[in-house]
């Protein structure tokens, strides 16, 4: 069964860091690329991030340019977005999703095949 599971969310203030943490199980960690997206209140989900064991990372939206940082740890089929110079416009429930490039027409951030529940992130001014 595969599953991706969040973690590391919670209250932060305006200015400070957070890192989550995404474990994937149930598949092959080095054919897939990762994805973190997220959701805020009332708005739609967008991507923020995304990584691949063979590239690296792959895609940072503009808003996360230059203050998160993504990675992975291929021995614990984990990756990791490090959050830093949070506004309060980050507040969001942010979700990691996998998908096999090799086996679909699409590459993270689209078309993702497995998605966790999500790890929510305040950020307060």
């Amino acid at each position: 069964e595969v599953q991706l599971v969040e973690s590391g969310g919670g209250s932060v203030q305006a200015g400070g860091s957070l890192r989550l943490s995404c474990a994937a199980s149930g598949f092959t960690f080095d054919d897939y690329a990762i994805g973190w997206f997220r959701q805020a209140p009332g708005k739609e989900r967008e991507p923020v991030s995304c990584i691949s064991s063979s590239d690296g990372p792959t895609f940072y939206s503009d808003s996360a340019k230059g203050r998160f940082t993504i990675s992975n740890d291929n021995a614990k089929n984990t990756v990791y977005l490090q959050m830093n110079s949070l506004k309060v416009e980050d507040t969001a429930v942010y979700v990691c999703a996998a998908i096999d490039p090799g086996y679909s027409d699409y590459d993270c951030p689209y078309g993702m095949d497995y998605w966790g529940k999500g790890t929510l992130v305040t950020v307060s001014s």
